[in-house]
Order: structure tokens, then C-alpha cells, then sequence
């Protein structure tokens, strides 16, 4: 239904804007063509969160049916060390937490990566306490209709998400999240995380698993107890926490450049950068002259994943924004955000984290044929 319906709404004809800025990538960025024989594959950030509040259960299975290829997991811990699926550990913008009065008590200021935070954090719940809550959407401005599921779903452990990859034969794709705090108050995600993999068969090199994450400390210490795939997130700017905690000089700068995509091949099977890295924007919102990041990474035998393709117009370059810009509803309206996937598609990179899978799966189609 979702692939019938995004062929038919009109975002195909795309191919002179994407083709002006691939023009402008000259040399050395592959084109679609040059990528027949590996298609890129889809991934479903927290699930289809476009039509479900992320990270649940209702918003993997929903991602899966729409055709992703991997669903994505944010991972952290409990107080009694169960990992689950959440965007942060903080928990009142997608819980109910705030309406459990006998939870009151547990809301908390605490320093995590470095910014002071006051809300109730998963650390200090149990699972079995956790289970009570039930989640909602993170976003309700721009994502007013999934409003209605608030409540619906669970937390779900990223036990039940990778049994749910696993029972339908489509890949998972964790996030260790915060690992530094994590580790500094007894609750290390990577070895639980690299257990419950192990426990389904997800552990070896051919694996339909990535494992990511923003601190390259936290892929350093899983390299030597798997052969899974790792991959370096790479933010839009700043430096990894780990890096700011060990007063390493390095920022995500210098990690993009040969040098530190070298290093990053030592360990990593590839990296998960910001749509910026490839294609910048500038002070208007507008999409500057691709980078060469691609085609440094692939000379680097590294992956490219960019992140995260969201469908409504706040969160796309100006470029790709379609309707009245003065309108209410502007922000939270789709924009053209098949332009923007098949660019990023004819620029060479090797999957995409997206909102709305049946989107990227879509526009994949008409790109490289089924």
C-alpha cells in the first residue's frame, strides 16, 4: 500500500534536480548506475517513525511491511541492566512518565555527555517497572496524526526487537546510546549488546547486523569480540563524547578527512554521517556543492549510511521543500523528499536511516529496477 502510494504521489519526476547536483559532484562520487550490482539498502530509523511513535513495537513491525531492509534500535539500559529501545534515557518526551504519580520521586538532574538534564532517566526504573509506561510521540507538532497511538505500545527490550528482525528476515541495526555515561554508572551497554546478538546467530561478518555508534571508544571495545559490522556516526559538528571525556583533541572534522577515515578503517566497517557531510547547506537552508566524502570513504574499503531522511518540509534542505511557505501547516507538509533520497542515492551512498521506508523503498525501485 505504502510503495503503491508514494509511486503514484507524484515525487518521480526528480531527475533534473538531483542530476544538476551530481553534476557539481565532478569525479569520483558513483553514480546509480555504478552501484547496480549493490543496492543501497533502507533503514527504518526507530521503526516507520513517520507514522508511529518511534522506537516501539507498532513502529518496527509497520517498518518491516513497508520493506526496510534493517530497523534501527537506539539502545540503553536499565536499572537492573536490560537493554531497551529508546531515543535517550531521559524519558518524558516519549512516555507517559510524567502522568505515573508514583513515579514523581524519580525525576532527577543528572550530566549526561556533558549537558545537565532534568527528567526521569531509564537507569533508574526496572525493567519490569519500566513495562508500565507506555509511549507516545516525540514530535506531536510536526507529527500530529501519530498522536493517536499514544499509550498503545510498551517499551519494548532490544531482545523483543531483535526477535522481531529475526522472525521476519530483515536486518537490526543498534545504536549504543550514551555509552560513556552508561559506563560510568556500572550499566556498560557493549557487552550486553554483543550477548543478546551472539544468543541469535548475529555475531559473524555476513550477520544482517550494523552496529552503531557516535563514540568511537564504543566500537573499539566490541571490534575484538565480534565480527559483526561496526559503524562511526559522524555528527554535523562538535566531537564524540568519549573524545571530549579523554581530552582527545579530535572533533568529527578531522575524522572525515583521509587521515581520520583511515583510522576509522581500522575498526569500523563503515560510517553513519550527517546529510551535511555529503551535501552541505548553507546560511538560507540551500544545498551547497556535494563533498568528497563518499568516494574518500569507499577508498577507505568504509560504507556510507547518512542520516536521517524525514519527509516533512522542517526537515528537509530548502531545495526539496514544496508549498506555501507561509502557510500553517508548512513545516509538518511532505516536501519532496524523493528528490532528496534520489540524489543522495546517484551520489554513491550505500543506504539511507529514513522515517518512512516505504519512501526510500520506492524510490530505490524506480532507481535501480526491482
Amino acid at each position: 500500500m505504502f510503495q503503491f502510494r508514494r509511486v503514484l504521489a507524484g515525487g518521480i519526476a526528480v531527475g533534473s534536480v538531483a542530476a544538476a547536483y551530481v553534476g557539481l559532484a565532478g569525479g569520483g562520487n558513483a553514480t546509480a548506475s555504478d552501484h547496480a550490482r549493490a543496492q543501497p539498502i533502507v533503514i527504518a530509523h526507530r521503526g516507520a517513525s513517520e507514522y508511529r511513535p518511534e522506537e516501539t513495537l507498532s513502529a518496527y513491525k509497520l517498518a518491516i511491511s513497508m520493506g526496510a531492509d534493517y530497523i534501527e534500535p537506539d539502545v540503553v539500559s536499565t536499572k537492573d541492566h536490560v537493554l531497551v529501545a529508546r531515543h535517550e534515557n531521559a524519558l518524558s518526551q516519549t512516555t507517559d512518565v510524567a502522568n505515573h504519580p508514583e513515579f514523581q520521586d524519580r525525576k532527577k538532574t543528572k550530566t549526561i555527555d556533558g549537558t545537565a538534564v532534568t527528567d526521569w532517566f531509564t537507569e533508574d526504573f526496572t525493567f519490569a517497572e519500566l513495562r508500565t509506561l507506555r509511549a507516545k510521540e516525540r514530535i506531536p507538532d510536526i507529527r500530529p496524526d501519530n498522536t493517536v497511538f499514544d499509550g498503545q505500545d510498551q517499551i519494548p527490550s532490544l531482545e523483543e526487537v531483535i526477535k522481531l528482525a529475526r522472525e521476519n528476515n530483515v536486518g537490526v541495526y543498534p545504536e549504543t546510546k550514551h555509552p560513556t555515561y552508561f559506563t560510568s554508572i556500572g550499566l556498560p551497554l557493549e557487552d550486553e549488546l554483543l550477548s543478546l546478538l551472539a544468543k541469535y546467530g548475529l555475531d559473524k561478518k555476513d550477520s544482517k547486523v550494523f552496529i552503531q555508534s557516535f563514540e568511537p571508544g564504543s566500537l573499539e571495545k566490541m571490534r575484538p569480540k565480534t565480527k559483526a559490522n561496526l559503524i562511526q556516526l559522524i555528527d554535523s559538528a562538535g566531537k564524540p563524547y568519549d573524545f571530549v571525556a579523554s581530552h582527545d583533541p579530535r572533533t568529527y572534522d578531522d575524522l572525515v578527512k583521509p587521515e581520520g577515515l583511515r583510522w576509522l578503517s581500522s575498526f569500523a566497517n563503515g560510517i553513519g554521517p550527517s546529510t551535511t557531510r555529503i551535501v552541505p547547506v548553507d546560511a538560507t537552508g540551500h544545498l551547497g556543492q556535494p563533498t568528497t566524502l563518499i568516494r574518500d570513504a569507499h577508498r577507505n574499503h568504509l560504507k556510507v549510511h547518512p542520516y536521517t531522511i524525514r519527509p516533512e518540509n522542517n526537515f528537509l534542505p530548502v531545495d526539496f521543500r514544496q508549498g506555501n511557505p507561509n502557510s500553517p501547516n508548512f513545516k509538518r507538509a511532505e516536501g519532496n523528499a524523493t528528490g532528496w533520497l534520489t540524489l543522495l542515492f546517484k551520489l554513491g551512498v550505500d543506504g539511507v536511516f529514513c522515517d518512512d521506508s516505504a519512501l526510500a523503498v520506492a524510490t530505490r525501485t524506480h532507481l535501480y529496477g526491482s
